[in-house]
């Protein structure tokens, strides 16, 4: 059996998915909420798997590059406004 690209990007975001709900459920378990470290473990671990969806998913990889930029600048954008405020409101 032979792998595609779709099937090693599936791979990769059930192993982000993961590792994303093993963070937030050490915390839970623990009663506290996500040290700094960890919520942006899971802020960076969000945007790998927003840009596979967006680039492979959503066939971005192959289209123009206006589309591209606007895609990803959102989630950048969006996934920097909740670390900025995630960390702020613990500082």
């Amino acid at each position: 059996m032979r792998f595609t690209r779709t099937d090693t990007v599936f791979a990769l975001l059930a192993l982000a998915t993961l590792a994303s709900w093993w963070l937030g459920e050490g915390a839970a378990a623990s009663g506290q909420h996500l040290g700094t470290v960890a919520t942006l473990a899971v802020l960076a671990l969000s945007a790998v798997k927003g840009a596979l969806i967006a680039l492979d998913y959503m066939e971005l990889r192959h289209a123009p590059a206006l589309w591209r930029r606007a895609v990803m600048g959102w989630l950048v954008v969006v996934l920097g406004l909740i670390a900025v405020v995630s960390v702020g409101l613990r500082g």
